[in-house]
């Protein structure tokens, strides 16, 4: 009977009925426990738009937490990043922009042409690869909705994620990569003369938003992620396919409000805006249809204590997965390879394997050489494969060479 009465109060302390159906999908959870306090329709599958940018942005962050890229360097602008759809930096082809200033232009301007800057710099001048990139290691932190085509979030029928998954990537970022966490609550960023306002109205209205990031596509609709910290509870909110730029802001910071209740947080008193009125003409968006997967049916999901499963601790594991593996498909026959050294113990040889597997991402082997010592090596290798490893490999301080 407790139980019951725990669903029922959770139910009415989280209705919403200013909103209705202005928007698609909503969901309220503690960043530090894994608890979710609400969800709505947070399973169902929806075009994410520019929240797309928080994957970029967590595989930037991986490149600069492992060497690959430092904060002063310069990416190159390719005449396909220069020629990206607004709303963009409008960078020129053949011009270059500093990696953090890079980083700024997607949480405070959501620039799709930086975004593409940032895509083919990673991952060998070609976006496709990167998003390839993006999905396969949404499926190592426990996205189960998601599939990425583009790294901003530009239109495309196959461009889908969930409200839970957004949550899930956003807690990754913030438990992996807390060092850069700081780049989500720039209000306001200055670049070649022009200043730029960030989109997230929570960001010094709300007491305690730290963060996070909006989207917009005519598909998608009004979309935000808002987090909040308030006498030791983190949140998230996430809300999909919103109305208006208005119903996003009241519903997440309802949510927001709600959900510091429910923890009996003692924060300063709830903040909120004024919610437009509803209008005839207003038609609520239809969820679009799951291009190739099968979604879950888009009823309202309630429990007392609802968690993201297992997906949560992976999420937010101590250590991100590798993002830098390069595909050997195809590459099996080839006949060179790269040494990593050689090492007089097994032990020290498996430090270096782990080593250039935490670095780059690449699996290296120990084999015994003919002296009593111990090789670290990836073999069967293609000569550009290998080239490009001994590159990776140099930039991130390791000594290796080239064998065949």
């Amino acid at each position: 009977m407790k139980r019951i009465l725990g669903v029922f109060l959770m139910c009415c302390a989280f209705a919403m009925p200013a909103f209705g159906a202005q928007y698609r999908a909503a969901l309220v959870a503690d960043m530090d426990t894994g608890r979710i306090l609400y969800q709505e329709n947070a399973g169902v599958q929806n075009y994410p738009a520019s929240l797309t940018k928080i994957m970029t942005l967590y595989l930037t962050f991986d490149a600069l937490e492992h060497g690959r890229l430092q904060l002063d360097d310069y990416l190159i602008v390719s005449k396909s990043a220069a020629s990206a759809s607004p709303v963009k930096l409008g960078l020129s082809a053949g011009s270059k922009i500093k990696v953090e200033d890079a980083i700024k232009a997607l949480t405070v301007l959501s620039a799709n042409d930086v975004a593409r800057v940032l895509a083919e710099n990673l991952k060998g001048g070609m976006e496709g690869n990167f998003a390839d990139l993006m999905t396969r290691v949404a499926g190592e932190i426990g996205l189960s909705g998601t599939n990425f085509e583009n790294s901003s979030g530009l239109p495309d029928d196959d461009h889908m994620s969930t409200a839970r998954d957004i949550a899930l990537l956003s807690m990754a970022v913030y438990k992996h990569f807390p060092q850069y966490w700081k780049y989500f609550s720039i209000k306001t960023w200055t670049y070649n003369g022009k200043t730029y306002t960030n989109g997230n109205r929570l960001l010094g209205t709300y007491p305690g938003c730290d963060g996070m990031k909006t989207g917009y596509t005519n598909k998608s609709r009004y979309s935000l992620v808002a987090t909040a910290n308030r006498n030791n509870h983190h949140l998230i909110a996430v809300v999909l396919g919103a109305g208006n730029k208005d119903v996003r802001a009241n519903v997440a910071t309802n949510m927001l409000n709600r959900g510091f209740e429910m923890l009996n947080d003692g924060g300063p008193a709830p903040q909120t805006y004024t919610a437009p009125a509803p209008t005839s003409t207003y038609t609520a968006p239809v969820p679009p249809p799951a291009p190739t997967y099968t979604a879950p049916a888009p009823t309202p999901t309630y429990s007392a204590t609802p968690t993201f499963n297992g997906a949560y601790a992976v999420a937010t594991a101590q250590h991100a997965p590798a993002t830098t593996t390069p595909s050997y498909s195809g590459n099996a026959s080839g006949n060179a390879g790269v040494q990593f050294g050689a090492f007089s113990s097994r032990s020290s040889a498996q430090d270096q394997v782990n080593n250039v597997k935490n670095k780059i991402g690449v699996s290296a082997v120990i084999e015994s050489a003919p002296n009593g010592m111990f090789r670290v090596r990836a073999n069967n290798l293609s000569e550009s494969v290998a080239s490009d490893i001994r590159a990776r490999a140099q930039n991130a301080g390791i000594d290796c060479y080239i064998f065949h």
